[in-house]
């Protein structure tokens, strides 16, 4: 018998929204599937049919929250100013961070890597395929010939590594506060600013 696929996009769902509780509550070593499927109210078997693997599971929640927080369109527009678009993709970023689930599962993907070394390293790669955007945008604006020659790959990382430094490893690290929307601006702008006086071409 086939399963309505409304019924099986529910249960998704719910195996999703029952693993964020979980791996946030009691960390990725001491959530068993069998923990997960009772959270979700479903079978154990279920979970299974939809994810292989508790590791493929962590990676989707990861997704998902990518994508919650990713409501910036990334592609590049020749006939915008550079500084307008890069404020709109930093500003992305900065949104990310900030949500708080996003960082209690981060904190929780930085312990496994500590205790598991290859595992967390896996992971880590799987979340950073989902920051390709940056480098995509920056690749068609060096292509349009609007910035100084530079490898689109350490480009990006630099400019993603200003907002970290400020919005998200503080926090992960050192317990630091998330900061105001005061705080927030000043580093999205700044971090636009630094970025474009030293790879910017004259508009």
């Amino acid at each position: 018998m086939t399963v309505p696929k409304r019924l099986t996009d529910r249960k998704h769902e719910a195996i999703v929204l029952a693993a964020i509780d979980e791996f946030r509550q009691h960390g990725f070593g001491a959530t068993s599937m069998d923990r997960l499927a009772a959270s979700a109210g479903v079978s154990k078997r279920t979970v299974y049919n939809h994810f292989p693997s508790k590791d493929a599971l962590f990676s989707e929640i990861l997704t998902v929250l990518w994508r919650r927080a990713a409501e910036v369109d990334l592609l590049y527009q020749p006939d915008r100013p550079l500084r307008e678009q890069l404020l709109e993709l930093t500003w992305q970023k900065m949104r990310m961070l900030n949500d708080a689930c996003f960082l209690d599962l981060a904190r929780v993907l930085v312990s496994e890597t500590v205790l598991s070394p290859e595992r967390g390293r896996d992971m880590m790669m799987r979340l950073g395929d989902k920051e390709e955007g940056v480098t995509v945008w920056l690749r068609a604006a060096l292509a349009d010939g609007r910035l100084k020659p530079v490898d689109p790959v350490f480009a990006a990382q630099q400019l993603q590594g200003l907002v970290k430094g400020c919005a998200f490893w503080p926090q992960l690290t050192m317990g630091e506060p998330a900061l105001s929307v005061a705080e927030q601006k000043q580093v999205v702008e700044a971090t636009v600013d630094m970025f474009l006086a030293y790879y910017g071409l004259p508009e």
